[in-house]
């Protein structure tokens, strides 16, 4: 949560701030120390990206381990930036930027710059760097995180809530809309005001059965220096790791949720078994669909409930999330996407029960710009029994395989807020929900799953009275029965619902797929299930 800052003169750089009704002497009573001014550009730093993958790894600066182990949860939480001296507390533009503390959790250091112009296309832009200090944080005398060396560096960063909004409702010292902390990762809240699940700058051979994944690291971050009243904010980022090099452009914007615009330059040190490209990462660790008896109190407990894909066919795909038993790879083999995303749809707090509030947790949509050409989005579902674990990522990747040396320029914007931005005009499935099979009555048979899935949509209010839409349906293996679609009994028009029971044998999973047509026309998304048999009468 960086602070108002004061620089250090440069004449250049000074009449850059003026130009921008800033002044060096203004800055300096703000108190941010900042270091020698430096030339900048997004090009420039695209070019030290590249020069970088060309030569060993380089690990970041050790900091005391000893000391950082000590700021654990409890003592992190206590560290918290003094408003006053945040960053752009007066302006240019509406956001105040603040920095975390180093910590057990997050320990390495980033540096942070502040621009004086435009990072692009200006040759005469220079950034200076935020110096750390320990008077920057307010936090107890006896924190550990005063025993740390000087210069240290910062943990990540956050913009605050506009300044110039009604500050009894949002309090820009109190609130915050987008962060980024921790490897690459990042997020930002919905028009719901809550944080959720995350995105990452990328994802390096998650659950690959050979390789140990590796978390690259967001290392410094320029920040450019906002329009007046613009709801915009520009973040330039450098990322190394031992794998890859890059370097990202952040355009993000504070509307009724946020958007950003990313573009960013990727170069590989060595072959990578599973690049992941514009990932979202989230927790999922059960719903209606299965429940395990008095795994918890509550009915619910997930950031999001379903991947969503808007193909380059043009076909709307849900796949409901798992828990699953072992760690599972989906692939949705495409190319030209339209966009897909991980969602929460399930906006009932009744089904969470939960003060954390579950139900506003923002969905985050990924739209690709230009051409992603072929590859696939691939889903990772892990197993987690708490809800402090992400288990869940969904990512593109490229299909031709990725080798040290190779390129990357690519460029996306996400989207985060309560709905994807481009929904489908078909009815949307909105529940799943898994029970034993078999008739009431009679002894249910291990081996036989019934399946409850619920559509809801203007297609399926339009049906005419009386008539039922037909449930299309496909497995991988094994055999259908009692298939059927009703109207859900609960007065919502357009709200129906698939019944079917799967007969299966064997522990090997099976893929689902069902839709809802009428004379010969889609009515509803296309729903995807990965079930995973049970040799037992249990859920799981």
């Amino acid at each position: 949560m960086p602070s108002r800052r004061r620089f250090l003169t440069a004449t250049g750089a000074g009449a850059a701030l003026a130009a921008l009704g800033l002044s060096p002497t203004a800055l300096a009573a703000q108190g941010l120390k900042m270091g020698r001014a430096q030339r900048f550009s997004f090009e420039a730093l695209v070019a030290r990206a590249r020069d970088m993958a060309k030569a060993p790894y380089q690990p970041p600066p050790a900091i005391p381990a000893d000391i950082l182990d000590q700021i654990d949860y409890e003592a992190h939480g206590k560290i918290r930036f003094r408003p006053e001296d945040a960053a752009f507390a007066d302006g240019p533009g509406p956001f105040p930027l603040t920095f975390f503390h180093l910590g057990k959790y997050f320990r390495v250091p980033v540096r942070m710059f502040i621009l004086d112009g435009p990072g692009d296309g200006n040759p005469s832009t220079r950034s200076r760097e935020v110096l750390y200090s320990d008077r920057y944080f307010d936090m107890p005398a006896d924190s550990p995180a005063h025993r740390l060396p000087a210069g240290s560096g910062f943990a990540g960063f956050r913009f605050q809530e506009s300044r110039l909004a009604d500050q009894k409702t949002r309090d820009w010292r109190k609130n915050d809309w987008v962060a980024f902390l921790g490897a690459s990762y990042f997020r930002a809240i919905g028009d719901l005001y809550q944080y959720g699940l995350s995105a990452r700058g990328i994802v390096i051979d998650v659950a690959d059965p050979v390789r140990p994944e590796e978390f690259p690291d967001f290392t410094q971050f320029f920040f450019e220096p906002a329009a007046p009243g613009s709801d915009t904010v520009v973040v330039y980022a450098l990322l190394d790791g031992p794998s890859v090099a890059g370097a990202y452009r952040f355009s993000m914007r504070r509307g009724q949720g946020v958007d950003m615009e990313i573009d960013k330059a990727l170069f590989l040190r060595r072959d990578v078994a599973r690049l992941g490209l514009a990932p979202a990462t989230s927790m999922y660790w059960y719903s209606e669909t299965v429940k395990g008896t008095g795994v918890d109190w509550r009915p619910e407990v997930h950031d999001s409930d379903g991947l969503a894909i808007w193909n380059g066919a043009g076909e709307h795909l849900w796949r409901a999330l798992n828990n699953p038993p072992r760690t599972v790879s989906s692939a949705f083999a495409d190319q030209h996407p339209h966009g897909y995303g991980l969602l929460q749809r399930d906006r009932n707090f009744d089904h969470y029960l939960d003060g954390v509030h579950y139900e506003r947790r923002p969905s985050l949509w990924v739209e690709p710009l230009g051409d992603w050409g072929a590859g696939e989005v691939q889903l990772i579902e892990l197993r987690t029994d708490d809800e402090i674990h992400d288990n869940i990522v969904a990512m593109w990747v490229p299909k031709a395989p990725a080798r040290a040396g190779d390129a990357y320029r690519l460029r996306y914007r996400l989207y985060w807020q309560q709905d994807e931005p481009f929904p489908s005009p078909l009815a949307r499935c909105v529940a799943t929900r898994l029970g034993r099979g078999g008739q009431p009555g009679q002894a249910r048979p291990p081996n036989v799953r019934k399946f409850m899935v619920e559509f809801q949509g203007a297609p399926l209010e339009a049906l005419p009275f009386g008539t039922r839409p037909e449930a299309v349906l496909t497995a991988s293996r094994g055999q259908f029965s009692y298939v059927f679609t009703e109207a859900v009994p609960d007065g919502v028009p357009g709200h129906w619902r698939a019944q079917f029971d799967l007969t299966v044998d064997g522990s090997d999973a099976v893929e689902l797929r069902l839709f809802l047509r009428h004379a010969g026309q889609a009515l509803s998304e296309t729903w995807l299930f990965q079930y995973h048999p049970l040799a037992t009468h249990e859920v799981y």
